[in-house]
């Protein structure tokens, strides 16, 4: 039964890195759609999202039957159930790449506002974040989820500057840049909403690894500990 119960597990690995490959692809696509002005890029973000919630199910599945034919305990359990919840995480992380997808097919057909800099700036950000909050969950690798709940400030902090751009530099001198501007503002928010779900994720991986909650609580990460 152990052999068993192995092979399972490996397969939930699995699972959970197809489900954070594809809400990664989501996030560039739907990007890559904002800088290329691709309504057909972004509308196949769109599409794709069934699949992600048609796997988010099977996952979830996958770890209540877990839980009900081995009965695991300590550290099998607190595995077990943290991927329920970056499961859970990862398929609204695509949800935003959905939102994205439908902020570019609302200013695709129009001149763009301005020149695109601190939103690719924060994608960059945003996928950096989440590719290391997986990998932090497959290799339960603390350093590497506490590097990620520390580098949500950096992504706090692009939000803040093309929010206060648009806003103040454009939309509070001419009412009539708000329909090409309040997309773009969305958009940036969407991907900070990305890194806070990352940020979770991370927050989940260092208590099953350690047992601490530090959730909403990232002054009790070392004082060692940066992002880097």
């Amino acid at each position: 039964m152990e052999r068993h119960f192995d092979a399972e597990l490996k397969e939930l690995h699995k699972g959970i890195l197809r489900i954070g490959a594809l809400a990664q692809e989501a996030i560039v696509k739907s990007v890559e759609a904002l800088t290329r002005r691709d309504k057909t890029l972004a509308q196949a973000v769109i599409v794709n999202d069934n699949n992600i919630d048609e796997l988010e199910l099977e996952i979830d599945e996958k770890c209540i039957d877990l839980i009900a034919c081995y009965q695991p305990m300590a550290g099998d359990l607190r595995f077990i159930t943290t991927g329920m919840k970056v499961n859970a995480e990862l398929e609204r992380i695509a949800d935003l790449a959905v939102d994205i997808s439908q902020r570019v097919l609302e200013i695709a057909d129009k001149p763009l506002l301005k020149p695109l800099i601190d939103i690719p700036k924060l994608s960059i950000v945003t996928q950096k974040m989440l590719r290391d909050a997986i990998d932090s969950f497959i290799n339960k690798d603390m350093a590497l989820a506490k590097k990620v709940v520390l580098c949500d400030t950096e992504a706090d902090q692009l939000r803040n500057r093309v929010q206060d751009e648009l806003i103040n530099d454009y939309m509070s001198r001419d009412a009539s840049t708000a329909t090409r501007a309040v997309p773009l503002l969305l958009i940036a928010r969407h991907l900070e909403r990305i890194c806070d779900h990352t940020t979770n994720i991370a927050e989940d991986v260092i208590y099953m690894i350690e047992g601490k909650v530090v959730k909403h609580h990232p002054e009790k990460l070392k004082n060692g500990d940066k992002c880097v």
